[in-house]
C-alpha cells in the first residue's frame, strides 16, 4: 500500500515563516524609536503642568524640556529639533518635528517622521 506524506516539509516551513520573521525583525528595530518618541510626547504633554506658575517664556520652556530629556535619558531629538514660537492667540507653540531611521537589511532602512506639537500658556 502506498503512503502519502502528511504535513509541511522543512522547506515549506521556511517559506511560510520568512515573512513573519522579517515583520518581527522590523518591529524589533522600530520599537526603540517609538519608545523614544513616547518619552518626547510625554515631556511635551507635561509642559503645561510644569509651567503653571511664574512667567512663561522660551527660556523656561527650554529649561523644562531639557530637564525632562535628561531625566528620561532622551539623546535624540536634541533641543535643536524642538522649535518654540509664538502661537496665535497668545502663548507659545512648542513643536518637536524630527526624523529617525534604523537599518533593516543590507542597504534597506526604516525611516520614520515624528511630529508632536503643543501650545503652552495663552488662553
Amino acid at each position: 500500500m502506498r503512503t502519502r506524506q502528511k504535513g509541511v516539509t522543512m522547506i515549506g516551513w521556511l517559506i511560510l515563516l520568512t515573512p513573519f520573521a522579517i515583520v518581527i525583525y522590523a518591529g524589533i528595530r522600530v520599537l526603540p524609536m517609538y519608545l523614544n518618541y513616547m518619552k518626547v510626547a510625554r515631556t511635551l504633554d507635561a509642559l503645561p503642568a510644569d509651567l503653571k506658575t511664574g512667567s512663561i517664556n522660551p527660556n523656561t520652556i527650554e529649561t523644562s524640556i531639557g530637564r525632562h530629556f535628561e531625566i528620561d535619558m532622551v539623546d535624540y531629538p536634541t533641543m535643536k529639533d524642538v522649535k518654540i514660537s509664538k502661537a496665535e492667540g497668545g502663548g507659545w507653540l512648542v513643536e518637536s518635528l524630527y526624523e529617525d531611521q534604523a537599518p533593516l537589511l543590507a542597504n534597506i532602512s526604516i525611516h520614520i517622521v515624528f511630529d508632536k506639537s503643543i501650545t503652552v500658556g495663552g488662553q
